[in-house]
């Protein structure tokens, strides 16, 4: 038996296309279904890696008793919050004025048949536990509110329409004067919430926050400012030390449950990887500590080996869990580690991931971590530096190869044009700053699938898998890809990578430009009709489409020279500004664009023989330069924008502008370095 998410690509909505719960996907029949039937709607929202999603489907959605109550009193719908990130963004919205309360996965939402919000929540267990009431006689209780309380419940959620309609920012009565008060105030924000301990910001949970480092690490670079340079380079140490980062086989998990980094929850996402391998590259750059360059050179290698499909798209994420069990794939008994290795190699493993102490995880395992500086560890072993690192190195093979030999979390294999544009400019970045041309080849492979195949008739399509590409893109797809060619234009300059990039930005203005008011809709012009439409600037897991679309335009526009970009740039910063002011600190993406909007962007164009410009090229990307955008050409481009069309000589000669005013050509790598 089979419901109607069979024939789904979402490998989410697959895993419960054999559920006994009569699941629909979300659709314009689905809903008119709901309203002829006057049955109320049962939402439930999540995603193929998520842990507590597959707990409360073990639970309540393959139980035939809860199911038979779902089918009678509801018409259940299942999202993925990655193919319907618009969706989600309504309901997490509408769960926080509900439930007074912050929402994730699974969000447990229930609807009108018009899709009004009357109740929510996220898990539910199947019987009554952690202060939570048992599912199977809360959906009761709720079909029969929604029976005798329809008409209380109808005003409630007009009440809650008008209030997401109110969230929206309105464009002040008078014209904002941009400054840099808000990049100011979100540093102190930032390191106000600093914990000096463990590195990060806040307690447990810990996320990532790559979008509030970035704007860290660039302003150290303008302010020279050790202290926010410290709060970067710690955080982005301990996050990779810690049991967030898988220290075999490389890449960052989600978020740490704990405040030291320990354990995490275990899916590995695109999207975090993506957004830290440029992270990592630009410490890197800022430190010249050989760590974070390792660190780089193990995510990418992870994202080569097992995100990347054959036809070069980038896969969404891993599963927390495998057999039923988060983490198992990861996680350590002691004694296996001991009978893989050598006597030397688990003299040496032992201290280093924290082994001599007491598990860390579940079923008394180990989670592996950093404990003990490998160079303390040598030297009390009377160990050289050399010798305790190819020891290491020999250990991390064995037990990589050990594990690999376990049954493997489940992958979801869809491409999103989102996540794929924060890969490829992770990717297409720590090419071009470490100089490999197998990643930056990785990041071109996913830019032509993308262009090839998300890109359809003059618009942009969110997710493809199995074949079949569809669903209306939405404003991130469109910004991070913007910001993904404009990367990948730096790493080697490809005709079609500046196309696309314009193609990108014309369609971000002609389909989610909010004109008159400035900013860009979450979704476009033509999306289909829902509750709300979202026009928001603050940063989450991933930095705020309105922020990068910003950032990319502003670059663009030096690229190009069309004004039109610069526009709109400012249009949306002037529309957030006064929110910006007030609430800095969640505008990090935002405030990255202000700063550049206030500084425009330098830019560096290198003509002349490939060998020698590619010398020059490598010269400036070891210098951390956050604010200038270098193109070579090598003189057989064609239909160049005027401000790339420079005459060619047989010397190589670098046009160095920054902002409006460019100084005279430079024939001299030692002069180009004294300019930057």
């Amino acid at each position: 038996m089979t419901n109607h998410l069979a024939h789904e690509t979402s490998p989410y909505l697959l895993q419960h296309a054999d559920n006994p719960v009569d699941w629909h996907p979300w659709s314009a029949a689905t809903l008119q279904l709901a309203r002829d039937l006057g049955k109320p709607i049962l939402l439930s929202i999540g995603y193929s890696a998520c842990h507590w999603c597959h707990v409360m489907a073990h639970e309540s959605f393959e139980d035939e008793a809860v199911a038979a109550v779902m089918n009678e009193l509801f018409i259940n719908i299942k999202v993925d919050r990655e193919e319907r990130p618009d969706l989600d963004q309504i309901y997490q919205n509408a769960h926080q004025l509900l439930s007074r309360r912050s929402g994730g996965w699974p969000l447990t939402m229930f609807l009108a048949p018009d899709g009004t919000p009357f109740y929510s929540g996220t898990y539910f267990p199947k019987q009554a536990r952690y202060g939570l009431p048992g599912f199977p006689a809360l959906i009761q209780d709720i079909a029969h509110a929604y029976k005798e309380q329809r008409g209380e419940l109808a005003e409630q959620g007009k009440q809650i329409v008008a209030a997401l309609a109110a969230w929206q920012p309105e464009k002040s009565a008078t014209d904002s004067t941009l400054d840099a008060s808000p990049i100011a105030t979100s540093i102190r924000q930032h390191s106000e919430n600093f914990d000096r301990v463990n590195g990060g910001f806040g307690g447990a949970p810990k996320f990532l926050h790559p979008a509030e480092l970035d704007l860290l690490l660039q302003q150290t670079h303008a302010t020279h400012d050790a202290q926010t340079r410290h709060i970067v380079l710690f955080t982005l140490q301990q996050m990779a030390q810690g049991g967030l980062y898988d220290q075999l086989g490389g890449g960052f998990c989600r978020y740490s449950v704990d405040a030291e980094w320990d354990i995490p929850h275990f899916e590995k996402m695109l999207y975090d990887n993506g957004l830290l391998l440029g992270l990592y590259s630009d410490a890197w750059l800022s430190s010249s500590d050989p760590f974070f360059a390792r660190i780089v050179e193990q995510t990418a290698a992870w994202v080569m080996r097992e995100m990347q499909s054959p036809q070069g798209g980038y896969y969404a994420s891993l599963d927390a869990d495998s057999e039923h069990e988060e983490g198992k794939f990861y996680v350590w008994q002691r004694n296996d580690i001991r009978d893989l290795l050598s006597a030397a190699e688990y003299a040496l493993i032992q201290p280093h991931y924290g082994l001599d102490s007491t598990p860390n995880f579940e079923n008394h395992a180990w989670n592996l971590r950093v404990s003990q500086p490998l160079g303390e560890i040598a030297q009390k072993l009377g160990l050289g530096e050399e010798q305790a690192a190819m020891l290491l190195a020999a250990a991390k093979t064995k037990l990589f190869a050990a594990r690999e030999q376990r049954i493997r979390p489940g992958r979801d294999e869809k491409i999103l044009g989102s996540w794929n544009g924060l890969m490829i400019a992770g990717m297409a970045k720590a090419a071009r700053i470490f100089g490999r041309e197998d990643w930056l080849h990785s990041a071109q492979q996913a830019m032509d699938f993308v262009r090839t195949t998300l890109w359809q008739d003059g618009r942009l399509l969110a997710t493809h898998k199995d074949g079949k590409t569809h669903l209306n893109a939405y404003l991130d797809d469109h910004a991070y890809l913007l910001n993904a060619a404009l990367e990948l234009l730096q790493a080697e300059f490809r005709s079609p990578d500046l196309s696309f990039a314009v193609q990108i930005a014309d369609a971000l203005l002609a389909r989610f430009e909010d004109v008159r008011n400035g900013g860009f809709f979450f979704t476009s012009h033509d999306h289909e009709a829902l509750i709300q439409r979202n026009k928001t600037a603050q940063d989450n897991a991933t930095p705020s489409g309105n922020g990068i679309a910003t950032q990319g335009l502003l670059r663009l526009a030096e690229l190009t020279g069309d004004i039109r970009y610069t526009d709109a740039a400012e249009r949306c910063l002037k529309l957030f500004f006064p929110i910006m002011q007030r609430a800095a600190g969640q505008f990090s993406s935002l405030c990255t664009a202000l700063g550049e909007a206030l500084q425009p962007p330098s830019m560096l164009v290198l003509c002349g023989a490939e060998i020698e410009t590619a010398a020059w090229r490598a010269a400036v990307a070891a210098k951390y330069l956050p604010g200038l955008m270098i193109i070579v050409l090598n003189g057989d481009e064609a239909s160049l924008p005027s401000s790339l069309d420079k005459p060619r000589s047989a010397t190589t000669t670098a046009w160095l502008c920054h902002g409006t005013q460019c100084l005279p050509p430079i024939t001299s790598l030692d002069e180009l370095l004294t300019e930057l």
